[in-house]
């Protein structure tokens, strides 16, 4: 999978920690979750403004495709955008790059994420409140995210 990073405006970098390692110096394959846990939360808190008080969002799935990997020493960042809306679920990309000595990246990892619009009261999901669709259209480019509606 080839991903044309001028499509994302969203950067994140990710410290690695030594607990992300695995016994073979590489970081262990079930810690690119958490990568993209920390940095779709901080995308929905610095950029849409989500609302946690009015709707949550759980996950519904996840993808990861491992094309390189990732060691100790390595400096990374995670990009991230809405790929699709429908009326109470949306698709977030991933891409894991690793970055030189002299700033060049090279993608490493790409995902993606089924997430849903969801009342933890009534314990089911709900339509993407409105003000939190219009703001992930907005960032992230009308012509970039299918609507689904």
């Amino acid at each position: 999978m080839t991903e044309n990073l001028s499509s994302y405006k969203y950067k994140n970098i990710i410290p690695i920690r030594f607990s992300d390692i695995d016994a073979y110096g590489n970081v262990s394959n079930t810690i690119y979750l958490t990568y993209f846990e920390i940095t779709r939360l901080k995308y929905w808190r610095e950029i849409i403004g989500w609302d946690f008080d009015n709707a949550g969002v759980i996950l519904g799935r996840s993808e990861i495709n491992y094309l390189k990997p990732i060691t100790i020493d390595d400096q990374i960042a995670c990009y991230m955008r809405t790929s699709r809306i429908g009326n109470s679920s949306f698709d977030v990309m991933y891409v894991l790059v690793k970055i030189s000595a002299d700033g060049e990246e090279e993608i490493c990892t790409t995902g993606k994420s089924v997430c849903i619009s969801y009342d933890y009261k009534a314990n089911r999901s709900i339509p993407i409140p409105t003000r939190e669709r219009q703001r992930m259209i907005e960032y992230d480019e009308p012509g970039l995210i299918t609507n689904t509606n």
